[in-house]
């Protein structure tokens, strides 16, 4: 039997991992989007699990609506990073930080 508990540990692992991932790859704006997305992913599960578990529905609709703003964010964020790579020929962060007017 699966309880909450064992989606709880799921959610922190995932948690954890896009957390140490920001921390260890700071050179790459692609891993570190992944890794943003990750950590949205594990928040969502702990709502589903909560949902599930509470019998309220209101936990799942929150992440249909939060999913779909994830979703428009990836969109975005990639479109940017393809303009980035377009201009700058890289998607390092350390060759990106200078801003521009």
């Amino acid at each position: 039997m699966i309880t909450l508990y064992h989606y709880l540990i799921l959610s922190g692992v995932l948690f954890s991992l896009s957390v140490a991932g920001i921390f260890m790859n700071r050179k790459n704006v692609l891993l570190l989007l992944m890794c943003i997305e990750l950590m949205l992913l594990a928040v969502n599960t702990n709502f589903i699990a909560f949902s599930y578990f509470l019998q309220d529905l209101a936990g799942q609709i929150f992440v249909f609506f939060i999913l779909t703003v994830a979703a428009a964010e990836a969109a975005i964020g990639l479109a940017i990073l393809v303009v980035l790579f377009r201009n700058k020929n890289t998607i390092n962060v350390e060759d990106l930080d200078a801003m521009k007017g």
